[in-house]
């Protein structure tokens, strides 16, 4: 049993690595297949999915959809540029807006929003727009795992752990991650001020976009209020986050709908929800648990033991940068689905709380995708808008920003979770 899991697991990496286009499908298929070969129980299946993990991830999608709509973030973007003196700062300024609107909002999202700024900017100035959309794509995918809303991975820590809204910034009278990211933020911001320091052109005032509802935008600080409410109601059922984030979602479709009596705003606002990932993750939550049914999490966690010979910073650091390197090449999501049971299992090996490899599986693993252009799908999402406006950005031009903001921000952050944790 043990030996049929261990090589449908294998199987099921492969097939994700070489389809990524169809690996939802591939995860589903997987999970099937682990039922049906009975090596995770049926009447298990429904449990094993984290329900709150895929309705967060489903209201916060729809929510931010209806904010983008808004136009809320151009406005914003629009007012920092007329606070801006030249090309430098103006990239660094939409960088650091990208990054702390991603803390929120998806990563891609966040790139679509920002993105076509920088875009307009280069062309008023007759400039290349290649540099200032990297770094506006690494930005956001920096600040992922501030928040327990920045990213996939950070909500798929929040359900493992069962981590609220407020642990993120302070937790067991400690420094959480949030300032971790905000530490590496200020280290890579350094990269990019570097980067572009030759770029002193001066920027004229742009026109200010107009902003007609301002709803949207009380969903999304509502849900932020409400999730740390929540935090401190005791008793509260294990989906309250889930719940928090559609029930907003629901309201801002109904509020819509009556608005403008328009069945077009809500088609398109439920369109904007990523069903590809939401079935991806139930797929690999049932063959994550269906792995664990058959011991093999137990004996990676031992095989991590055993080649650090029970050292602890060893341990640490393998999963840090070993995360850096997986996430530059795979996506993240299936890895610390993957990943989160396995450093629970090592930490239980140890007899210790495993809260310094969960942070620094989540520092590694969000961060590493700024490696390369394939890392993330921030970075493939930035290349695709360079590439309609006639731009092909190769590795290299690429890697320049991105190894360097990652170095900076993981190395941060690396040890100053150490410092915290260990």
């Amino acid at each position: 049993m043990k030996t049929t899991a261990i090589v449908l697991f294998i199987l099921t990496y492969a097939l994700l690595l070489i389809f990524p286009r169809v690996r939802a499908y591939i995860a589903l298929a997987s999970a099937s297949a682990f039922v049906i070969l009975g090596i995770m129980p049926v009447d298990k299946v429904l449990s094993t999915v984290d329900w709150n993990v895929i309705l967060m991830i489903a209201g916060t999608m729809g929510i931010v959809s209806l904010f983008i709509e808004s136009k809320m973030p151009a406005l914003l973007a629009d007012l920092i540029i007329q606070r801006t003196p030249n090309i430098k700062w103006a990239v660094i300024s939409l960088s650091l807006f990208a990054s702390l609107i991603s803390a929120f909002v998806d990563n891609v999202a966040t790139v679509l929003m920002v993105a076509p700024v920088a875009l307009n900017i280069a062309k008023k100035l007759n400039i290349s727009p290649v540099n200032s959309i990297i770094a506006i794509a690494v930005a956001s995918n920096l600040q992922g795992a501030a928040t327990l809303v920045g990213d996939t991975t950070s909500i798929l820590l929040g359900g493992y752990e069962n981590l609220n809204f407020l642990d993120f910034f302070f937790f067991q009278n400690k420094l959480g991650l949030f300032w971790v990211v905000q530490a590496g933020a200020a280290a890579s911001t350094f990269v990019l001020m570097y980067i572009f320091r030759k770029d002193k052109q001066k920027i004229n005032a742009m026109e200010r976009t107009k902003v007609e509802d301002y709803f949207p935008t009380v969903l999304l600080v509502g849900m932020v209020v409400l999730l740390i409410i929540a935090s401190f109601l005791p008793n509260m059922p294990s989906t309250i986050n889930g719940i928090i984030c559609v029930s907003l979602f629901v309201i801002g479709l109904v509020r819509n709908f009556v608005s403008y009596g328009n069945y077009e705003i809500f088609k398109k606002a439920m369109g904007e929800i990523d069903y590809f990932t939401i079935l991806l993750l139930a797929g690999l939550f049932v063959v994550v648990g269906g792995i664990t049914e058959a011991g093999i999490i137990e004996d990676i966690s031992n095989v991590f033991v055993k080649v650090s010979k029970d050292n602890i910073f060893v341990i640490y650091t393998l999963i840090v940068w070993a995360s850096v390197v997986f996430s530059a090449f795979i996506d993240n999501i299936p890895y610390v689905a993957t990943m989160l049971p396995v450093a629970a299992g090592i930490a239980k090996v140890l007899n210790i709380e495993p809260y310094i490899l969960y942070f620094g599986l989540l520092i590694g693993a969000t961060l590493g995708g700024n490696l390369t252009p394939i890392g993330a799908s921030a970075n493939i999402t930035a290349l695709g808008i360079l590439r309609k406006d006639g731009h092909e950005v190769s590795a290299g031009q690429f890697m320049k920003i991105g190894v360097p903001f990652t170095l900076a921000a993981v190395t941060v952050g690396y040890v100053m979770i150490w410092l915290l944790w260990s």
